[in-house]
């Protein structure tokens, strides 16, 4: 797995905000089966209505962006979230008989509200690179857990569907093109020095923050 150098280093910054990201019990639950499908299917409601959010946040990337290279990679990844993660959610919730509409209907719980609502301020009032900062983490994020987890995932798991999307290369190469995308855009506006700034100890505080906003909406799965 390589997401890039901006990545690595600010997933180091908050080492153990990320392992309790990354391990959390309902992802180990997505592993081992053990988690209970209430759960996983309220999660998957209110992720709906995350990425629906998220996707806008990432559309605002195309506004942010710094020339054609920026925005398409941007637009490629609304793409990608919407017509692939999002068509995931439709397909499983179908089949326990929850429809679109009432997808769209569900009640978004606050901590959906407070990560969604960080990520898009962050666009709104800094820069492309705020936004970024504020995106990586939940995109990048699903790519480690994902091959995490299908490497390590008991035989018998139900959540196998869930498991290959987030594993497989559709989605680790959008990981990848994230991944380059943040590297450039940092190079592009800080300079090859940019760790030693005050705005690169700003921009980690920034993953850091959405890191720990990924925590709480986990939390999602217990209610």
């Amino acid at each position: 797995m390589s997401y890039g150098q901006c990545f690595q280093a600010w997933r180091a910054d908050c080492a153990a905000d990320w392992h309790d990201y990354t391990h959390h019990p309902f992802v180990q639950g997505l592993g081992d089966g053990s988690l209970p499908r209430a759960a996983f299917l309220n999660y998957l409601r209110q992720d709906y209505l995350f990425l629906l959010n998220f996707s806008r946040a990432w559309a605002l990337g195309v506004v942010k962006a710094d020339g054609l290279a920026e925005m398409q990679a941007c637009s490629a990844t609304v793409h990608a979230l919407v017509d692939g993660e999002m068509a995931l959610h439709v397909r499983i919730c179908a089949a326990e008989g929850i429809t679109p509409e009432e997808l769209q209907s569900t009640p978004e719980a606050v901590s959906n509200l407070a990560y969604t609502r960080y990520v898009l301020e962050s666009g709104y009032s800094g820069d492309f690179l705020d936004l970024l900062a504020g995106l990586a983490p939940c995109v990048l994020g699903y790519g480690e857990i994902g091959l995490r987890l299908a490497a390590d995932a008991a035989p018998d798991t139900p959540y196998h569907d869930w498991i290959q999307t987030y594993a497989g290369e559709d989605y680790q190469q959008t990981c990848r093109d994230v991944g380059r995308l943040l590297d450039s855009a940092v190079l592009r506006r800080l300079g090859p020095d940019a760790s030693t700034l005050p705005r690169w100890q700003a921009l980690s505080h920034r993953f850091a923050t959405a890191t720990r906003l990924e925590v709480g909406f986990w939390g999602l799965g217990r209610q």
